[in-house]
């Protein structure tokens, strides 16, 4: 029961860093404008996000732009988030 417990907890801890990285990734796309492929903290955030962004173009057979790739990714990140929460709620 603990070690479900724990997994759910890292599991929701990599799915809010992943979340958090897409929302800087995002801010930093505005904050530095054209020369965002440059800064160290947009690569860094966009290596960081690299994966889960593929994985929602390759479920929409990328019929999507990198945006809205982006948004329904962090949608779904943010989805997967309230149900890891709410099952972990349903154990205790």
């Amino acid at each position: 029961m603990f070690v479900l417990l724990f997994l759910i907890s890292a599991l929701r801890a990599v799915i809010e860093m992943l979340g958090l990285a897409l929302l800087g990734l995002a801010l930093m796309y505005v904050l530095a404008g054209s020369q965002r492929d440059k800064n160290p903290i947009y690569q860094l955030f966009a290596l960081i996000t690299r994966a889960p962004r593929r994985l929602v173009a390759c479920l929409l057979r990328n019929k999507v732009g990198p945006g809205l790739s982006g948004l329904l990714c962090f949608v779904l990140l943010l989805a997967l988030w309230v149900g890891l929460a709410l099952w972990r709620a349903a154990l205790l």
